[in-house]
Order: structure tokens, then C-alpha cells, then sequence
């Protein structure tokens, strides 16, 4: 994708009520990473890893006050995920087969990512970003601010990464979910 290209993204779905939803990017994520083989798995293995999102210029009005917040979640468009998916998945750091909705691979039905990024400063429409797990060219879908006492749970269990939640600081995409 070239640095400012535009492309709607449709996805229609079945739903009781509904026909269609349909997503229009906002912005598009900037980031060393070229291809997804070789990127952090989570923004907090992605340590000052640098980037910026360009906010489209009908969209800029939005980031008002955004500044003001030291971390953001970006929720964007796996384009380069596989179109087909598997509701079992072998996921990263895991040798086993595993339902799809108790994993984050990315090839999905609805191939939505979330990351939360440490906000840098905003320059007009660009936002520069730190600790970035994204693919350089991935659609923006929306920006949300970060705020702990919203987003941060106790937990007192963690699944089947219990056992493997140790291995995350060296994993990497290894490229077998993209397209």
C-alpha cells in the first residue's frame, strides 16, 4: 500500500437485524515492519519499536484532546491475513491445536487487530507512535485512549498460555497466517 492510498473495507456478515457492516479506514499504521514474518506478537514485546499513524485529513478534527493521553488502542484491519481461516488454530507459542476465539492469530472471521501503543506527540494529522506490533501499510479502522482504571482487569486465570505465557518476550510472527 502506497503511503496515503485510500481503500474501503467490506465486510458483509449475516446477522439477525442486520445486513451489512461496513468499515471505512480512518488513517493507515506506519511501521519498520515491511511483512508480517518477524514481527512482535504484542506491542509490549515491540519495545520502543517506533512508528505513526497518518489520520486522513477528514478525520483530523477527531484527535483533539487526544494528547493529553500517554497511550492509545488502535484498532485496525488485518489486510494481509490468510482469507481463509480454521476455527482451530495452532497458535504462537503453542504446539497444540486450539480454539480460534481463545487464541489472537490473526486469520479470522473478522480480521480485526487491537494494539495498545505508547503515544509519542501528534504533528497535524500524523501521531508518533512507540512499541508498535503492526505491519507498515495496515488500514486504521479507529484510535481509542488508553485509560487503566477502564482497561486493566485482575485476572486469576489465563487459559492454555498459563504455561506458556514465558515464551512471549522472544516470539515473533513466523509468517503462516498471511496470505
Amino acid at each position: 500500500m502506497k503511503h496515503g492510498t485510500k481503500y474501503k473495507i467490506q465486510k458483509t456478515i449475516t446477522v439477525t437485524n442486520m445486513e451489512k457492516i461496513e468499515y471505512t479506514p480512518i488513517g493507515v499504521i506506519h511501521s519498520p515492519f515491511k511483512e508480517p514474518k518477524g514481527v512482535p506478537i504484542q506491542p509490549i514485546t515491540a519495545k520502543n519499536t517506533k512508528g505513526t499513524v497518518e489520520i486522513y485529513p477528514e478525520y483530523t478534527e477527531g484527535l483533539q484532546d487526544l494528547e493529553g493521553f500517554s497511550h492509545i488502542i488502535l484498532i485496525y484491519h488485518l489486510h494481509l491475513s490468510k482469507k481463509q481461516y480454521s476455527l482451530k488454530v495452532k497458535p504462537y507459542m503453542d504446539d497444540q491445536l486450539r480454539g480460534l476465539f481463545s487464541t489472537r492469530a490473526p486469520t479470522r472471521p473478522n480480521p480485526i487487530g487491537i494494539s495498545t501503543v505508547e503515544l509519542v506527540k501528534i504533528r497535524k494529522n500524523i501521531l508518533h507512535i512507540k512499541n508498535i506490533d503492526i505491519v507498515d501499510g495496515t488500514p486504521l479502522l479507529d484510535i481509542k485512549p488508553y485509560v487503566p482504571e477502564m482497561d486493566i482487569r485482575k485476572t486469576n486465570k489465563i487459559g492454555w498460555l498459563e504455561k506458556n505465557i514465558h515464551k512471549l518476550p522472544l516470539t515473533r510472527d513466523n509468517g503462516r497466517f498471511k496470505k
